[in-house]
């Protein structure tokens, strides 16, 4: 079904505020490394992306980050919310492109399968070729000791592994834990929101509809 424009920017409006919340309130430290958070603020992104396109799952990504910067400003010298972005935005388009094409219940599993691994490939590669280059650099002044400390938890770390300890650890399991339970409650929760777009777009917006009298003339006059 074809979304109202106005429903369209509500239904965005919405979920960027409960993607807000989530991203301020509801984070859990990763235990091996402390500077990564378990958070669910992607949720409101994917069900946007697979009930209004990719184009809205990255506006409500967009709109959450720029309010969280706003509201609470970053902690992270905009590493961590630059990450998000680059994270959510990858696995919205991917996820919510396949699932426009197959809007049925294997579409969802298929989609949810691709966006969860694009969310973990694009989490791995983004903090082993930049992320965390990026936060050591601004945070830390280039000196990746406090970095190390932070990650000691981690059986076996050393100055001469912790990058490949990091991934193995923490960039690779932190990430497929946090993909399955997002699109394992999008899964779930998914159709239930979809069916409520659909009535409020049926009951404020309801499609014109032509009268019989007007199609009954329209064919005696081409007749």
């Amino acid at each position: 079904m074809k979304t109202n424009r106005v429903l369209q920017i509500v239904v965005i409006a919405n979920l960027s505020a409960i993607s807000t919340l989530l991203y301020i309130t509801l984070k859990f430290p990763w235990p091996f490394a402390t500077f990564l958070d378990i958070q669910f603020s992607n949720l409101p992104a994917i069900i946007a992306g697979f009930s209004l396109g990719p184009v809205s799952g990255v506006a409500v990504v967009l709109i959450r980050t720029v309010l969280k910067l706003a509201i609470t400003g970053t902690s992270t010298m905009y590493v961590g919310e630059f990450a998000d972005v680059v994270i959510s935005s990858a696995t919205v388009i991917v996820s919510s492109i396949l699932y426009l094409k197959m809007r049925n219940k294997r579409g969802a599993i298929l989609a949810s399968l691709a966006g969860g691994v694009t969310w973990v490939v694009v989490a791995v590669l983004a903090n082993y070729f930049f992320l965390v280059d990026f936060y050591i650099e601004l945070f830390f002044g280039g000196d990746e000791a406090p970095l190390i400390a932070m990650m000691s938890r981690i059986p076996g770390i050393t100055q001469t592994n912790w990058m490949s300890r990091f991934i193995l650890f923490a960039a690779i399991p932190m990430n497929v834990v946090l993909a399955s339970l997002v699109y394992g409650i999008t899964f779930f929760v998914y159709k239930r929101i979809s069916h409520f777009i659909d009535a409020l777009n049926d009951k404020f917006f309801p499609r014109e509809t032509v009268s019989p009298t007007l199609n009954e003339n329209n064919t005696r006059t081409q007749s």
